[in-house]
């Protein structure tokens, strides 16, 4: 998630605001008295990103009992992971390097929502996901089919189904950063600060702390750049390896007769009347009566501030398109629409995120480059950082396979 400049300040949760209002985890030891009596303070922790990754990395970090300060140059999910799909999928990344990550990660998901009353907080929800073909020339259906939902009465053929309840689920993202984020601070004190991250502070190859806009030193014994796509802005990590941004568009409509719309998550091959090659739209009805849909992703060079980030009007005319296609119901005159917006999904020139040790700056790790799949392995992510930032390692997965090491060797950082 980027880093923007602003007036920095301890950001709580409304119903925090009273007991956190302007305050900041600090630790402190008195030399005079032994250390018998006064075990050791926790480790200071720097994540840099309020997006998924940060998020979780920062709540398992506290969690496990770490000093953490959450670093966010805008507001929490305010990009990718506040305008995603939020789909999770137990077994998609198999026979690939996401594998043990994604299945980790989707397993975490249900427990983080047992934990957090998912269902209620930010719409955790197994359901069913069908694929299918959708031609734009073609009429629409006068008969169901059998295999469909009845609100899904568009020209639809070709319909399988990929996943069930038991390996399919959705959650509303930003929801789940923010409901994180409010128990990470409530519970175990994390604090977040809003600015933009100017650079990382190492002395003889050892991380020290973060500067922000402004000059101000946030020291640290760890740091955690989860920069999502803005990672390339940061020499530090562009000297070592590349993300670029993949714009994706997608908008929120929310239809007259919600009631009528089931827990169906689709992926479609979409072909427009104009003629060309499939798109690969995909649609995700909600648990809050909205139906979200996305599609029509470009490379293109990521903006310094999120808030930049506009929609192509061509992109978005396209996804109320395939609205219309898939359902009556989502159509012109049956819905409102909530959103039309675009984000940028981090990816690496391998296609494999990014996790581990920041090569020649002990104490400095990076988590990036998910891709299309960040809310997904959000939480296995945060909880393999966190392990690796506290106890040297990470247990829930191996992490080997996507260190940064595998750009460079290693190298002292001033």
């Amino acid at each position: 998630m980027p880093m923007t400049s602003s007036l920095h300040f301890t950001y709580s949760p409304p119903s925090l605001l009273p007991q956190f209002r302007n305050s900041r985890i600090t630790c402190t030891a008195s030399s005079s008295q032994s250390m018998e009596n006064h075990p050791q303070p926790p480790k200071r922790v720097v994540v840099c990103g309020g997006g998924v990754i940060g998020v979780c990395t920062a709540y398992f970090l506290a969690k496990k009992g770490a000093a953490v300060t959450l670093i966010e140059k805008s507001s929490i999910a305010c990009a990718a992971s506040g305008k995603a799909g939020g789909f999770l999928a137990l077994d998609w990344c198999d026979n690939g390097p996401l594998s043990s990550l994604a299945r980790a990660s989707f397993n975490l998901h249900r427990s983080l929502s047992e934990e957090l009353n998912g269902p209620e907080s930010y719409g955790y929800r197994p359901l069913n996901t069908l694929s299918m073909t959708i031609s734009e020339s073609e009429p629409s259906r006068r008969t169901p089919i059998s295999s469909l939902p009845s609100w899904i009465n568009g020209p639809s053929r070709n319909v399988k189904t990929i996943g069930t309840t038991e390996t399919t689920a959705q959650v509303h993202p930003q929801l789940f950063c923010r409901t994180l984020l409010s128990r990470a601070v409530e519970e175990y004190g994390v604090a977040v600060v809003i600015g933009k991250l100017e650079r990382v502070v190492a002395e003889e190859g050892v991380v020290k702390g973060v500067v922000v806009e402004g000059g101000e030193v946030i020291g640290g014994d760890g740091v955690v750049l989860a920069l999502g796509p803005w990672s390339g802005k940061l020499g530090m990590l562009s000297e070592i390896f590349r993300v670029y941004g993949l714009k994706a568009h997608s908008i929120v409509l929310e239809p007259k007769e919600d009631a009528a719309i089931t827990p169906h998550a689709l992926f479609l091959s979409y072909y427009v009347r104009e003629g060309g090659e499939a798109l690969d739209p995909e649609v995700y009805p909600r648990p809050t009566g909205e139906v979200y849909i996305c599609g029509m992703s470009a490379k293109t060079e990521v903006p310094d501030d999120p808030e930049q980030v506009v929609p192509n009007p061509q992109s978005i005319s396209v996804l109320k398109r395939v609205a219309k296609a898939v359902s009556s119901h989502l159509g012109e005159g049956e819905v409102t629409v909530k959103a039309e917006q675009a984000c940028f999904l981090p990816c690496t020139d391998d296609s494999v995120p990014v996790i581990g040790e920041v090569p020649g700056v002990e104490g400095c790790y990076v988590a990036t480059g998910h891709n299309c799949w960040g809310i997904l392995n959000g939480p296995a992510t945060g909880l393999a950082v966190a392990e690796l930032v506290l106890d040297g390692h990470a247990s829930i997965v191996d992490l080997s396979k996507f260190s940064p090491a595998r750009f460079v060797g290693g190298r002292k950082y001033r």
